[in-house]
């Protein structure tokens, strides 16, 4: 069959239901409503003349053969981004879209310099589309691994095969407790790190049962998968945890939250850029690694 310009946003529209898992997910990258977005996926079976998915009280799910297109609309639309850029160069400006994860809570980070890397790197003539998405560790790799993103930025506790990390930066975490909590008030020296230890903590889900036991922490009461969500925990008084410190300052400084590292012991993160080992890169990207990289060392030398 011969693809059409519609057929092109009902592959992308199909792909975005994909990638999320079904039509409610997707809402809010394709900036329609769940019927607009049913309409499409049938509109594109019909066209196609086979089944993609079955939808329902089940939930979402692929047919075979709807995994098969979907693979097959990866590699198309992937290979439209590449001629969109090629041609781009051709003309002496990069175009496309710069596909970028990160995690959560890093822009108090004053050692964060990403937006100082994405000014530099649009000072050059280009028509790129940046698309930023926050993702968990984990997820920020199975995307890479996926090709969902291009570049990524984070700390990971666990490395993924198939994944190159180069270090870009390091971060400070500290333990924290709010107001409301009973050590808030008490004196420094009235508090010992076996106390602390008993508290019930916040822990990460992406961090391993080694790390908080390593740390003594090991009354998890709670688990998340994001910093501002152990933030929330910690403000209920009901928990103690580890918080960057650029993130706790403000609350700290406003008298909402007390930092007990003095007594608990404080821990370093380092941050990468991570790329897909042996993929070939879209000149986009590439360029902004290296910009990235060039940003990073220059601090560096500060």
């Amino acid at each position: 069959m011969l693809l059409a310009g519609t057929d092109l946003r009902l592959l992308k529209v199909f792909d975005a239901v994909v990638r999320h898992g079904g039509f409610s997910a997707a809402q809010i990258e394709l900036n329609v409503g769940m019927s607009t977005i049913s309409n499409h996926i049938t509109a594109l079976e019909q066209r196609l003349g086979v089944s993609l998915c079955r939808r329902g009280r089940g939930g979402f799910k692929l047919t075979e053969t709807g995994e098969v297109v979907h693979l097959e609309a990866q590699k198309l639309l992937a290979t439209l981004d590449e001629f969109s850029a090629r041609v781009g160069a051709l003309k002496g400006q990069m175009v496309g879209t710069l596909r970028i994860g990160i995690v959560d809570a890093t822009a108090t980070d004053p050692n964060n310099l990403l937006h100082r890397a994405i000014e530099s790197f649009l000072a050059r003539p280009s028509a790129i589309r940046f698309e930023v998405r926050q993702c968990a560790p984990q997820d920020l790799q199975e995307n890479l691994l996926r090709g969902q993103f291009d570049l990524a930025i984070g700390s990971f506790p666990h490395k993924a095969a198939g994944l190159v990390y180069t270090p870009l930066y390091r971060e400070t975490h500290s333990l924290y407790c709010a107001a409301a909590h009973r050590l808030f008030a008490k004196p420094e020296a009235a508090l010992s790190l076996k106390d602390l230890q008993r508290e019930r903590a916040v822990g990460r889900g992406y961090w391993r049962d080694q790390h908080n036991a390593a740390l003594g922490f090991d009354n998890i009461g709670a688990v998340v998968f994001e910093i501002e969500p152990q933030l929330i925990l910690i403000r209920s008084g009901a928990f103690v945890g580890f918080l960057p410190e650029h993130f706790a300052k403000p609350w700290v400084e406003a008298g909402a939250l007390r930092c007990l590292s003095p007594v608990a012991p404080s821990f370093d993160v380092g941050f990468d850029l991570v790329a897909k080992r042996g993929a070939a890169m879209s000149q986009a990207a590439s360029v902004f690694a290296a910009t990235l990289l060039k940003t990073f060392s220059a601090a560096a030398l500060d």
